[in-house]
């Protein structure tokens, strides 16, 4: 199926503006993965519903923006980053179930995640960089014993 123009085009949007803070311009497209779920309604004829809401919840996000910016920013920051964590933890969750299902890498996965969590820098390099470097290199090393039985 080819993509649709309008995705195409908001996704070059996305690329354009992203240096510049512009990055949620493709919201809708997590907002679209989210109502698409079992978890929006069992019955996938009536999982509209949620698109409506969410863009519902758009509208008045967008209206009320400032309003609701000004109150956020009352808010202790300790907070913020509970509720943040929180709405995080069933992607956090779900991708850490997919990751560590297959047996033969969930070391890599595991080793990948943690170094990933640890915030760790060398070398002004921040730690997604080094969780994947570990992973990979985990990953090479656990799989060279099989590779060396062949």
């Amino acid at each position: 199926m080819p993509t649709s123009p309008l995705i195409s085009w908001t996704a070059l949007t996305a690329l354009l503006l992203a240096p510049f803070g512009g990055f949620s311009v493709c919201i809708a497209a997590i907002t679209a993965a989210i109502c698409m779920g079992p978890e929006a309604h069992p019955d996938p004829k009536r999982r509209y519903l949620a698109a409506m809401a969410a863009g519902g919840f758009y509208l008045l996000a967008g209206l009320f923006g400032g309003i609701i910016g000004l109150l956020l920013s009352a808010l202790p920051a300790a907070l913020i980053h509970t509720i943040a964590g929180l709405a995080l933890l069933g992607a956090i969750g779900g991708s850490l179930q997919r990751a560590l299902h297959d047996e033969r890498q969930r070391d890599a996965a595991l080793i990948t995640f943690l170094i990933t969590a640890s915030g760790v820098t060398l070398f002004g390099v921040g730690a997604a960089f080094w969780g994947l470097a570990g992973g990979v290199f985990a990953h090479l090393l656990l799989a060279w014993p099989a590779r060396a039985g062949r």
